[in-house]
């Protein structure tokens, strides 16, 4: 139909008493009031699309403006927005087909939401997707992850051209699996588990938040974006979720939107018989604003409507759910099972092509679809543009703040950082390394802009609160200190997202060692997607005394020396926990641990600040050629027991040499030249002590050495006590070394 005046958008969740029916909120059956004031019904009503000019129906990514000029319906557009939803759905499924592997339901279910998001609502730069303004895009139900492949495809990114979609799952591939961030340029996290990347996106979030606070200006809103997220039953039954989404509505991220695609389908058949609950109302209950689009196979106007009535929420994130049919289009599989996790099979890929009208080859863009697409090359080309220029004269007015945070997005570490960081001499009083990690983290905040982070409710037993800055709220997003409440995996997530938000943002998190387990799926999503989250872990052995086994970590530090990817540091001092954190900062590509003590620990001559970078180093050797008689390796807590166990061994005329192992990630790192002088070859006399598992010592102790270790769990009693009955005490490693 032809409108005769124009149109004015009524918000679904305006005070419009036509507007408000009794089936949904969210869908309204009447959209638009006329100039007059009259409502028209479902079936009169223009659709966004059909009210903005020619050609296009989207500009620069934004939702249309509520008053707009009248156009004529235009049946090509209606034509052209059906078929640019089916190229997405087929390149998903020709994808799928070729690789014989992959899950092509929820491409085609989410197409018209996919569709929306990045045709007419993301603002983004396909030619430099790292562009910072973005808008961040997460796909937490990676497993779908050729839907985002397709957006790419057509959007113009040069990560997904079209032999990157008939090379899906493929050796060497661009597209992988699950979206990952360091293979495909436009994936902004790695989503593999399923309720990381909901999590990642609260701390994407976070990060927009933070920055906006710190750096926007009455007359400049210079960090402005939004945060969007498609997550299905999956991540909504996996417990990080909650965790991330709990934080998500206690801290009003506003500017997060995350799209439930409720199908009903997981992997084991229809959700009915294992997840019921009522989503909504759960995430009403978190603080979030919620909506629920009825029917997100063909319902786009109501899709645009919930995405504007989500924009303008300002201070709560906002999940809206839309109810799909996973694998839409398919005669014989869709809304089943049979859909989510393997290839339709030749048979019902070409009854999919007859029920959509669909004659094309295999991963075929029909020309219109392509030239409209297009436009998003030099739309977002203006986009960075004129941010660009915005920036250029906020720096002329706030030179400072422009500077901190060019560096925040470059990741430029200001000259001489590290000078910060405190030094220690023997004569410096003993103490933990959890109180000498809080030293130097107060005097990283002073000179590191980009460090912010916090604990999994253990702040005060952590030692991890920058006492120059609050607490990062709602109210007072621009601190830097980070409650996470009792959440570790939701914490570790989090941090994963701040991390991929800036290069110059260096977020940290803490916890006991032992409590890694809840989060160690984090980590390792953290290790595999070059996330540089510095964990601050103390409580790092049975050293912590009388909580006993259950939070006395045995196995922990091995566990972490078999991920790759990250640096496992076990400090034994002040300049070697210093050291520590100055290579957490400055390896950007990978997560750090700092396993840190409780107790009081010496400040040992011959430790380095240095020597950490190396990740072994000899502390101390009394040997005239430097060939030793033994050598005595240890790490953290137990380096002191080496060396009191070296000075009495040496009265009795014994050539000793004692290492400390703080990383062997680092070392193994070195020169064969540099570990020999460390570890050489003829001495095979050596003793590794270190109050965890003895498995895997013997790659450094030799067949010929001993490890002193824990190979069980621990006990309830006094530090003092317990390391005694356990064997880690330098008479015992006397005793050893006597036995070699």
């Amino acid at each position: 139909m032809a409108a005769s005046s124009s149109m004015i958008a009524c918000n679904a969740l305006a005070s419009c008493p036509g507007c408000r029916t009794s089936t949904s909120l969210a869908q309204p059956d009447r959209i638009f009031l006329s100039a007059s004031g009259t409502h028209l019904n479902s079936m009169e009503s223009l659709t966004l699309r059909q009210l903005t000019p020619k050609p296009c129906f989207r500009r620069l990514g934004k939702i249309r403006a509520a008053v707009v000029e009248s156009v004529d319906s235009n049946p090509a557009t209606e034509a052209l927005l059906e078929k640019s939803v089916n190229t997405i759905r087929f390149l998903a499924i020709d994808a799928v087909e070729k690789a014989n592997s992959g899950h092509p339901g929820l491409p085609m279910g989410c197409a018209p939401l996919g569709h929306i998001l990045f045709d007419e609502v993301l603002r983004y730069n396909p030619k430099n997707p790292y562009w910072f303004n973005r808008d961040r895009f997460v796909l937490s139900a990676g497993h779908g992850c050729m839907l985002h492949y397709a957006l790419l495809h057509l959007a113009g990114y040069d990560s997904v051209k079209e032999e990157d979609l008939k090379a899906f799952r493929q050796w060497e591939s661009r597209t992988p699996g699950h979206p990952e961030n360091f293979e495909t340029p436009g994936i902004e996290v790695t989503t593999g588990p399923l309720g990381q990347g909901i999590a990642n996106a609260v701390g994407l979030a976070l990060a927009e938040k933070h920055l906006a606070a710190r750096f926007n200006k009455p007359d400049f809103e210079i960090v402005d974006h939004y945060t969007y997220v498609i997550l299905g039953d999956g991540c909504q039954m996996e417990g990080v979720s909650n965790e991330a989404s709990s934080l998500a509505g206690h801290w009003g991220l506003g500017k997060l939107i995350a799209f439930y695609d409720d199908n009903h389908i997981s992997i084991d058949g229809d959700t009915e018989i294992a997840f019921t609950e009522d989503v909504n109302a759960r995430f009403e209950a978190l603080g979030w604003h919620t909506i629920w689009v009825k029917n997100g196979n063909t319902g786009y106007d109501d899709i645009r409507a919930a995405i504007k009535e989500a924009k303008a929420v300002k201070d709560k994130p906002t999940l809206i759910k839309v109810t799909t049919t996973i694998g839409y289009g398919s005669p014989n599989k869709a809304n089943s099972y049979s859909v989510h996790g393997s290839a339709l099979g030749s048979k019902e890929v070409d009854a999919t092509r007859k029920n959509l009208g669909w004659p094309h080859e295999p991963f075929h863009v029909p020309e219109d679809v392509k030239s409209h697409w297009s436009q998003h090359i030099s739309d977002g080309a203006a986009l960075e543009t004129e941010w660009n220029a915005k920036f250029a004269k906020y720096g002329k007015k706030y030179k400072e703040d422009a500077d901190t945070l060019k560096d925040l997005i470059s990741g430029e570490l200001p000259a001489g950082w590290e000078k910060a960081l405190p030094v220690y001499t023997p004569e410096s009083p003993a103490d933990a390394t959890r109180n000498l990690s809080q030293q130097c983290l107060n005097a990283l905040s002073k000179v590191l802009p980009g460090l912010i982070g916090g604990s999994a409710d253990l702040a005060s037993s952590n030692m991890t609160l920058l006492k120059m800055h609050s607490d990062f709220r709602s109210t007072s997003p621009k601190e830097r200190n980070l409650r996470f409440g009792v959440r570790e995996h939701g914490m570790g997530a989090i941090c994963n997202g701040i991390a991929h938000h800036s290069h110059g943002l260096i977020p940290y998190c803490a916890t006991f060692f032992v409590f890694t387990d809840y989060m160690r799926a984090s980590i390792r999503i953290a290790a595999l997607s070059l996330a540089r989250v510095i964990y601050v872990m103390t409580h790092d052995s049975i050293g912590l005394g009388e909580d006993g086994p259950t939070h006395q970590p045995i196995e922990h530090l091995m566990s972490f020396r078999v991920m790759p990817n990250i640096l496992m540091l076990r400090p034994a001092d002040g300049n070697e926990t210093a050291g520590a954190y100055r290579v957490a900062v400055l390896n950007t590509k990978r997560p750090s641990i700092l396993a840190l003590s409780r107790q009081k620990l010496p400040q040992l001559a011959g430790t380095s600040f240095e020597g950490v970078e190396k990740g072994g180093y000899i502390i101390s050797d009394n040997s005239a050629d430097s060939t030793p008689d033994l050598i005595l390796i240890g790490t953290g807590s137990e380096l002191e027991i080496a060396a009191k166990a070296a000075d009495e061994l040496r009265k009795d005329g014994r050539a000793v040499r004692v290492v400390s192992l703080v990383s062997w990630e680092l070392f193994e790192e070195q020169s064969d030249e540099y570990k020999e002088s460390v570890l050489p070859k003829l001495v095979s006399a050596r003793i590794s002590i270190e109050a965890g598992s003895s498995f895997g010592w013997e790659k450094y102790v030799g067949s010929k050495g001993k490890a002193i270790g824990i190979d069980r769990f621990g006990a309830s009693a006094p530090a003092g006590k317990i390391y005694k009955e356990f064997g880690l005490t330098a008479e015992n490693v006397i005793a050893a070394a006597k036995s070699l």
